[in-house]
């Protein structure tokens, strides 16, 4: 029988970032498992600052349309800075994975049209039939966020468990206004990313490559 730690180092390993996806619903049961158990994440002082709005079938579409409007109508205005820059090893890794992807759709490095319709897709959830919102109160500032983080993973590691695919997206939160008109959030919900999930197209050459991970010397820093 598998160790606690080999079960958890098994789902890490198996969990990437879908980017395609077959329309099957996920049935209401599970994506309640998968946050249900994600709710298990930890929190500072407990404050579960994590509120999750799910869509599914003509409401990812609408999402969809909602989307699509906020980007035509303005720049972005995420609720929360973007990185400034990204340099030395943040910058290799980035562009190793945008490299792969390109790579695996056969997407020359220098075809401008083909990468933004690459990259469009997110918009369209990679073909997703469900998105889950993630947002946090905005009293609650950076770490909120941070804790909200906390539970992505365990959202993802759970839906891992359970067989459906998911990817994290910070791209379409860079449209916090629209979202919250669409949905009708308060002003006070920050939106920290979106989850876009459902059982991956294991076919499709957008799923065919994973990403590799930092040496264990590149994040360990012992002390004493």
């Amino acid at each position: 029988m598998a160790s606690d730690i080999d079960t958890l180092t098994r789902l890490m390993s198996a969990r990437y970032s879908c980017r395609a996806y077959r329309p099957d619903p996920v049935p209401e049961e599970v994506v309640q498992q998968i946050i249900a158990t994600a709710g298990r994440a930890p929190s500072w002082c407990n404050a579960q600052p994590w509120k999750v709005t799910v869509t599914r079938g003509t409401e990812t579409r609408r999402f969809r349309d909602a989307l699509e409007k906020g980007i035509a109508s303005g720049p972005p205005a995420p609720d929360f800075d973007w990185p400034s820059s990204y340099s030395g090893a943040y910058q290799d890794r980035r562009r190793t994975c945008g490299f792969q992807l390109y790579d695996a759709l056969d997407i020359a490095r220098d075809d401008k049209a083909a990468r933004n319709a690459q990259m469009m897709q997110n918009f369209s959830f990679f073909g997703a039939p469900h998105v889950a919102l993630i947002s946090t109160e905005a009293e609650l500032g950076p770490y909120g966020a941070v804790d909200c983080g906390g539970f992505v993973t365990a959202f993802m590691l759970a839906a891992t468990a359970l067989g459906v695919a998911s990817i994290a997206q910070a791209s379409v939160a860079a449209y916090a206004p629209a979202i919250r008109a669409h949905f009708d959030l308060p002003e006070t919900r920050r939106i920290v990313c979106a989850i876009s999930f459902g059982y991956a197209d294991e076919a499709h050459p957008a799923n065919s490559f994973r990403t590799d991970r930092a040496d264990l010397s590149d994040i360990y820093d012992p002390r004493g």
